[in-house]
């Protein structure tokens, strides 16, 4: 089975989630306004949630419908949030990016660094030609992210 290579940028390492991760991820995703901020993080996050979810990536990625990478601090090795290409649907060459980044690691910069990493691996190394994502209209900040790491608006509902 083909391994996730971890992706390096000036401050932040992308690498594979593992089991170990769990806590981390119920208490930074579990925080309610990250749930309303996301389409995809439930609140409240229930117990076993994270190690279920975490269970699947590699699969995933062995099938090439997605790759889900732990965002953590180059320096520390903290876990501070994820950054995905899914529903990667290879006959379109494209993916849609998911994100997101616990409350104390806001405004920072990391988010926008972690999505132009995940956005060059998802062009280079995946080979894809579209890679799209949503967000809330509400959620300002992460449209700046989108905006930060050089995607185009194409449209609101």
């Amino acid at each position: 089975m083909k391994a996730q290579p971890p992706l390096k940028s000036k401050r932040l390492i992308l690498r594979p989630f593992s089991l170990d991760d769990s806590a981390d991820v119920k208490r930074l995703a579990g925080e309610r306004v990250i749930a309303e901020n996301t389409f995809s993080v439930p609140y409240p996050y229930a117990s076993g949630a994270a190690e279920e979810w975490i269970s699947k990536h590699q699969h995933q990625y062995a099938q090439n419908e997605a790759v889900v990478f732990a965002i953590t601090l180059a320096e520390t090795k903290t876990l501070i949030g994820s950054v995905s290409l899914m529903n990667i649907a290879q006959e379109h060459e494209n993916a849609e990016l998911g994100y997101w980044i616990g409350i104390p690691f806001w405004q920072r910069g990391y988010c926008t660094e972690a999505v132009v990493t995940i956005l060059k691996f998802g062009f280079e190394s995946l080979k894809l030609h579209r890679i799209y994502a949503v967000h809330y209209t509400e959620n300002i900040a992460s449209g700046k992210v989108l905006v930060k790491s050089g995607m185009t608006h194409e449209g609101s509902i």
